[in-house]
């Protein structure tokens, strides 16, 4: 067949067409990627990384357990109100997968019930006092659901780790990740866990919210094994970071962060400090925060 110019038109057309349709898609792609909120860096959460003699950031035990009781609103308020930088919780699932603030496996030790959380319905940990085991004054105080707890910290400005504890599922990341992010405090709460898998779902449920892999002893490659896991940083056994102090340094120049638990004594902030570690975890913030700047007086 003869070549006619006429005969083309219509194909040009459509592909012109077409052209036109795949460059809209692309910019409708290009679009919704710019407007996602971007993940939020080590540096937004846990600050620059220290050099050795720098004081570490504080956080807060089990929610500020040493002048109430763990892991309550009341320990938390506490600890908010101190001023530190974090403040440190557990989260596990009841039975019917609501999360509460809970960090044994059983409710014996820290409320007036016995049994496995993860046996007990919202309603059954609800009707439990949380209180009295630490203090008569606290009689009464509540086992306090992650909702009242995000409440409480978008309400204060403050930040905050939460650990997840125990099993959890897709269905039960996604919800907690969701109230997360629907209070506006991706950048100020880190999700962390021992466990890869619950690490793993939170990432899936968020990739917004920072992540931190806790380690009791340090693989060989640790380095490798937090960017394996997406985490901004790790939360390491005291230790595991005095036993090989050369990851400190090794996690910095990486962009991850170090942070140490628990220390209690002066002599061990002194320890890590001297490492440049970037956060410890205390069940006592106000004497670490006064050692701090009692050292910071002497330099």
């Amino acid at each position: 067949m003869p070549y006619s110019a006429a005969s083309d038109r219509p194909r040009d057309r459509i592909h012109a067409l077409l052209v036109v349709c795949v460059l809209a898609v692309v910019s409708l792609i290009i679009a919704f990627l710019g407007a996602s909120p971007a993940r939020v860096s080590a540096t937004e959460l846990l600050g620059d990384p220290r050099t050795p003699g720098d004081a570490a950031f504080i956080a807060s035990h089990r929610g500020g357990g040493a002048t109430a009781p763990e892991n309550t609103l009341a320990a938390v308020s506490g600890a908010l109100a101190g001023g530190f930088d974090y403040v440190e919780v557990d989260v596990a699932l009841t039975a019917d997968g609501h999360p509460v603030l809970m960090h044994d496996a059983k409710v014996d030790r820290t409320t007036n019930g016995s049994g496995r959380l993860d046996s007990l319905t919202l309603a059954e940990v609800r009707a439990l006092d949380a209180g009295s085991w630490f203090d008569p004054s606290f009689a009464g105080t509540r086992v306090p659901t992650l909702v009242e707890f995000l409440d409480l910290l978008a309400q204060s400005g403050g930040r905050a780790i939460i650990e997840l504890k125990g099993e959890w599922d897709a269905a039960a990341a996604d919800r907690a990740l969701a109230e997360v992010t629907s209070r506006d405090l991706a950048s100020r709460v880190a999700i962390a866990s021992f466990d890869a898998r619950s690490l793993a779902l939170s990432a899936a449920a968020s990739d917004v919210v920072p992540l931190l892999l806790i380690l009791k002893h340090l693989p060989k490659d640790v380095v490798t094994a937090t960017q394996q896991a997406g985490a901004r940083g790790i939360i390491v056994d005291r230790k595991a970071v005095l036993a090989r102090p050369e990851v400190v340094d090794a996690l910095h120049a990486e962009g991850t962060r170090v942070v140490v638990y628990t220390l209690n004594k002066d002599a061990q902030w002194d320890a890590v400090t001297a490492l440049g570690v970037d956060g410890i975890v205390t069940d006592d913030p106000h004497t670490l925060s006064e050692w701090q700047s009692a050292s910071a007086e002497e330099r």
